[in-house]
C-alpha cells in the first residue's frame, strides 16, 4: 500500500448545487451554474496540453481554475485527464480598444529614445506592437527597439521579440524581473534611459531600484488587469477552499492571487482560506512570479520546473497521483482512492464524501478491523452507528467488488 494525504478532505454530505448532486464524470462549470455535460475527447491543445485516457490522472479530483485568459485551453486539458473543474476567473485583461494608455506611454518612450528596453511578457509585447501599429507608431517603435539594448524576462518574451523580426534579446536566468534588474545594476545604469514594459501588475520595487541607481525610467502598460468576477463566483470559490472541497487551486497570474485574498478578507475568511491552502488544498502557480503572493502568505505552492501552462497541468497530475491517491492491492485488483471516488483497476466509481472518508479509513488499515467508533470519527457530521451502517450499505452497493467486510460486534475491514 502506498498511502497519500487526503487532499481536499470533506464532510459527510455529498456536494449539492441547486437540485444537482455532483458525483458524476468530469465537467467544467461556473460557480453559479448547473453542471454541463461531460466534454467529448478533443484534439491535442497547444503548449503540451494534450489528451489522456478514459481514466485519466485527475479522475476523482476537483481542481479550481482562477485564470481568465486561455482558461478554455487550460480547463479542457484538465478535463481530458478526468478532473472536475471549478472555474471562477479572478481577473481579466482590459480590452485593447478600451486601453489608450499604451499609446500615450509609447509616445513618451519614443520621445525619450531609451538605451535599454526591458520586455517582461510575450503577450504584453505583442499587444504593445499591435496598439502601436494601429496608432501609426509601429515603425518608430521597431526603430527604437533596434537602437536599444533589449532584455527579456523569459524565453517566451524573447521568442516574441524574434517573431517581430527584431534583433535577439538577452534573457534573465530565472524569468524574474528582479533578475533583469540585477543584471542592469551590475552593468551600471547611472544616467541611462530605461523603458520597462509592465505586465499588468507594476513591480514598484524593481522600478525604485533602477531609479535609485541613477536610471531614468519610462514604463509602458500594454494591458491592465480588471475584475472578472460577477460578485458571486469568487466568494463561492473562497468557500469551496475553506471547506476543503477542492484538491488543487491553480493560479496563472500573481494579481489573481491578490484578488482572491482580497475577496476572502472582505468575507472575513482570509485566515480560513490561508489555513486551507497551507494544509488540505494544494495551491499551484504557473511560475515564481505568480507564486510570490502565496509565499508571502506562508503558502508553499506547487510550481512546475518550466513556467508554462502545459507544465502546470503535468505538475498537477503528478501531484494528484503521487501525493493524493491512496493505493491498496486487493484480491480483486488495485484499488485507488481519490477525493471524489474510487477506482478498482480501470473502473472509476463516484462516491459521496462520507463514503470516501469511510473507505479511506478502512484502506489505511487493509485487512485489519476498524472499529465503528474510529469510522464515526473519520466522518465529520456522522454521529450514529445507524448512519454509519447506511453509508457502508450504500458503499457496498456501488463498489464493483465485495471489498468491505463486517466483523460482528467489532467493526469493519477492507478485505484485500
Amino acid at each position: 500500500m502506498r498511502p497519500g494525504p487526503a487532499c481536499g478532505a470533506r464532510g459527510a454530505e455529498p456536494e449539492t448545487w441547486g437540485n444537482t448532486t455532483v458525483t458524476g464524470p468530469a465537467y467544467a462549470r461556473d460557480m453559479t451554474a448547473a453542471p454541463s455535460a461531460p466534454s467529448a475527447p478533443s484534439a491535442p491543445a497547444p503548449d503540451g496540453l494534450g489528451t489522456a485516457g478514459a481514466l485519466g490522472e485527475l479522475t476523482g479530483f476537483r481542481v479550481g481554475v482562477t485564470a481568465h485568459r486561455r482558461a478554455t485551453d487550460f480547463i479542457a486539458a484538465l478535463q481530458r485527464r478526468g478532473a472536475q473543474v471549478v472555474h471562477a476567473p479572478a481577473l481579466m485583461i482590459s480590452p485593447v480598444a478600451e486601453d489608450t494608455r499604451v499609446v500615450e506611454d509609447t509616445r513618451t518612450m519614443l520621445a525619450h529614445r531609451p538605451g535599454i528596453v526591458v520586455v517582461t511578457t510575450a503577450y504584453g509585447l505583442r499587444r504593445w506592437f499591435e496598439a502601436a501599429d494601429a496608432a501609426g507608431l509601429g515603425e518608430d517603435l521597431r526603430d527604437a527597439f533596434r537602437a536599444a539594448r533589449v532584455i527579456a524576462r523569459g524565453a517566451k518574451a524573447r521568442g516574441q521579440v524574434l517573431s517581430l523580426e527584431l534583433e535577439d534579446a538577452e534573457v534573465s536566468e530565472d524569468e524574474r524581473t528582479s533578475s533583469v534588474v540585477d543584471r542592469l545594476l551590475a552593468d551600471g545604469v547611472a544616467g541611462a534611459r530605461v523603458a520597462v514594459q509592465l505586465h499588468g501588475l507594476t513591480d514598484e520595487l524593481q522600478l525604485e531600484r533602477l531609479v535609485a541607481a541613477g536610471a531614468q525610467v519610462d514604463t509602458v502598460s500594454p494591458y491592465r488587469w480588471l475584475s472578472a468576477d460577477d460578485g458571486e463566483r469568487l466568494p463561492a470559490l473562497v468557500r469551496e477552499v475553506c471547506e476543503r472541497r477542492l484538491d488543487v487551486l491553480t493560479f496563472t497570474a500573481a494579481p489573481a492571487v491578490d484578488s482572491l485574498f482580497s475577496t476572502a478578507q472582505e468575507l472575513g475568511r482570509y485566515e480560513d482560506l490561508v489555513a486551507a491552502l497551507r494544509t488540505d488544498v494544494t495551491a499551484a502557480a504557473v511560475g515564481p512570479v505568480c507564486a510570490g503572493p502565496l509565499l508571502e502568505a506562508g503558502v508553499e505552492p506547487l510550481v512546475p520546473e518550466r513556467f508554462r501552462l502545459g507544465a502546470l497541468v503535468r505538475a498537477v497530475c503528478t501531484h494528484a497521483v503521487e501525493e493524493c491517491t491512496l493505493v491498496v492491492a486487493t484480491r480483486h485488483g488495485t484499488l485507488r482512492l481519490m477525493s471524489t471516488g474510487a477506482a478498482l483497476e480501470d473502473r472509476f466509481v463516484p462516491l459521496s464524501d462520507a463514503q470516501v472518508a469511510v473507505l479511506r479509513a478502512l484502506a489505511a488499515h487493509p485487512g485489519a478491523v476498524v472499529s465503528r467508533g474510529l469510522l464515526l470519527s473519520a466522518v465529520p457530521g456522522l454521529e450514529t452507528e445507524h448512519a454509519l451502517e447506511m453509508v457502508i450499505s450504500r458503499l457496498r452497493r456501488v463498489l464493483p467488488a465485495p471489498l468491505v467486510a463486517t466483523v460482528i460486534k467489532r467493526g469493519y475491514r477492507l478485505d484485500p
